[in-house]
């Protein structure tokens, strides 16, 4: 097994890389039971005849360590040293920061896991619904662009995007919490609910859609103040899913977070981190050599400074949303699992 995926198993000892022995008696696992520990980029073994046989595959090719979906995500978009981080944009949404050090979170809102290069930890932020919110938006809500998307051969995020586009910054004063499968980081608690938050007879659909996507990036900057507490300066995020293909989102991002946001030329993330690490193995190459020599910035944007400041005013008052609504959340879902 390899570290990152090992870090998740709860049996890891995550700052000495190795089986937690204290946990596995507690349990009562025996060690012998847990798999060799690999670090990613590792060969740890070669293909016999018989398994070559049925995949096609040379007799004796190496098989080298690969890593847990989103250590080798941050791998694909160069997240290898300290300063780098990447927003994944996928149904989940994943803040992920390289360290050289291996810090916990007492909190445990954060995790520190082992990092696909060896030898690196990582730590990350994840809210459940990110993308699966702007779905839920697109499918309940949106059939008059999805019909105008079919008929032209648009993708219908494109046109809710630009229709979001023409709201102006707030939505006009109007929040979205994205917890429509409850949350995970900051707030681990599978209670909590999805609102929109100061609705007035202004609004329109492009409000709410801009909302939407606001509170997403909202929900994901909760996660980067986490990670700015435990003392890590971010410079650069590097942002990938499927969210990344707009500019528009890209320059929210930027201005919510306060960092340029960067997209590369990878944009199979997970894959393609998967494949430098095989290259590391076959290669005898370190992992953050390799990024550096195959992974180039393809675009750049920097913050808005001024609607930096507009944001802050408005991040402010998301963030006490949640400690407000907590109860209200909590009786809501009791109330229903009753019915």
């Amino acid at each position: 097994m390899d570290m990152a995926d090992a870090s998740g198993t709860l049996l890891l000892d995550v700052a000495h890389r190795s089986w937690s022995q204290t946990v596995a008696e507690r349990l009562e696992i025996p060690l012998e039971w847990l798999p060799p520990l690999y670090e990613s980029g590792d060969i740890a073994g070669h293909l016999l005849p018989e398994a070559a046989a049925l995949t096609g595959l040379a007799p004796g090719t190496p098989i080298v360590v690969g890593g847990g979906d989103q250590a080798c995500g941050a791998v694909g978009v160069g997240v290898v040293r300290q300063g780098i981080a990447s927003v994944a944009l996928g149904t989940s949404g994943v803040v992920f920061v390289h360290d050289d050090t291996y810090q916990a979170d007492e909190a445990y809102r954060l995790h520190s896991f082992c990092h696909g290069v060896p030898g690196k930890w990582h730590r990350m932020g994840v809210m459940l619904a990110a993308g699966g919110s702007f779905q839920w938006w697109r499918n309940h809500f949106a059939s008059e662009e999805l019909q105008r998307a079919q008929q032209e051969g648009k993708d219908v995020y494109e046109i809710l995007t630009a229709d979001a586009a023409t709201a102006p910054l707030g939505s006009e004063g109007l929040l979205f919490l994205p917890y429509l499968s409850g949350e995970r980081t900051p707030h681990p608690d599978p209670k909590a609910r999805g609102a929109f938050i100061g609705l007035n007879l202004r609004h329109q659909k492009s409000h709410m859609t801009r909302a939407v996507l606001e509170g997403i990036t909202f929900g994901l900057r909760d996660s980067m103040e986490l990670i700015r507490e435990s003392g890590i300066e971010v410079t650069e995020l590097r942002v990938n899913g499927g969210g990344a293909r707009s500019p528009f989102w890209r320059q929210m991002i930027a201005d919510i977070f306060g960092i340029a946001v960067v997209t590369v030329n990878s944009t199979d993330g997970p894959a393609y981190g998967a494949a430098i690490m095989a290259a590391s193995g076959v290669l005898q190459v370190e992992i953050p050599k390799l990024c550096e020599d195959w992974i180039q910035v393809t675009d750049r944007v920097e913050p808005n400074l001024v609607n930096q400041q507009k944001y802050e005013a408005y991040y402010q008052v998301y963030r006490s949303l949640y400690p407000t609504l907590q109860s209200t959340f909590h009786q809501l879902t009791d109330l229903a699992e009753h019915n």
